[in-house]
């Protein structure tokens, strides 16, 4: 039997977009090694039409911030932090700032709430990226992203009723592998709102529906899991 995983309470509202994070380890011993903040990052790395883009590293009063970034030609399909402020605060911060990245595609974002100077870096470090990848792009355009856009496919999982409410939803895949999931239907409840976001990041992780059940939202999960399944046999 999966075991269920805890309910981290997101203050995300409505739909509730994909995110991944996934925090450096031991973020909390790393020394910042570049003094002043920069708008320049390091050159990105480029494999099969996806372009993985790491900035400098920015210097804060709470600790040093640096992301990298993965793009899917001009689409930001990843964010990673490789080093972040050990706080409370800025461990809750990230994945909303990842999330409104994804949905954005730019680094027109909110500040956090709390969370001000990792986001005003995050922010930074965020558009620096960007800035690579478009200069990237420029220079080899783009027979690789092109077949990239062509062998994207968005699906629609099966549509299901629950006692809690209807749940539905839509998977990207680029080839075989899912980039991306978006709640189509789901029930208003805060256990679902806060178990969404969770459920996405196991998917992207196991690339499949063989993930946990959300403790606390056991009816959603299980729904979710169902309508995931069902996109996936689609994509075939």
């Amino acid at each position: 039997m999966k075991r269920a995983i805890p309910v981290v309470v997101l203050s995300i509202a409505g739909l509730v977009p994909v995110w991944l994070y996934q925090p450096s380890a031991g973020s909390s011993t790393v020394q910042a090694t570049i003094p002043a903040p920069s708008s320049t990052s390091s050159s990105p790395s480029r494999s099969s039409g996806t372009n993985v883009v790491t900035s400098s590293t920015i210097t804060t009063d709470k600790g040093p911030v640096q992301l990298q970034v993965t793009f899917d030609g001009t689409k930001i399909t990843a964010v990673k932090m490789l080093q972040q402020p050990n706080h409370p605060q800025t461990t809750a911060a990230v994945p909303k700032l990842v999330a409104e990245t994804l949905q954005a595609q730019s680094a027109d974002i909110d500040t956090v709430s709390g969370a001000t100077i990792t986001s005003e870096a995050y922010k930074k470090s965020l558009q620096a990226t960007i800035d690579d990848n478009a200069k990237t792009a420029s220079a080899s355009p783009s027979a690789s992203s092109s077949a990239s856009e062509a062998s994207s496919r968005t699906v629609d999982g099966s549509a299901l009723s629950t006692e809690k409410g209807p749940v539905q939803v839509q998977v990207t895949f680029s080839g075989t592998k899912i980039t991306a999931v978006k709640m189509l239907q789901q029930p208003n409840h805060p256990q679902t709102t806060a178990a969404v976001p969770v459920l996405v990041a196991e998917t992207l992780k196991a690339q499949s529906a063989d993930i946990d059940t959300v403790s606390g939202a056991t009816i959603t999960s299980e729904a979710y899991k169902e309508s995931l399944q069902a996109a996936i046999d689609a994509k075939g």
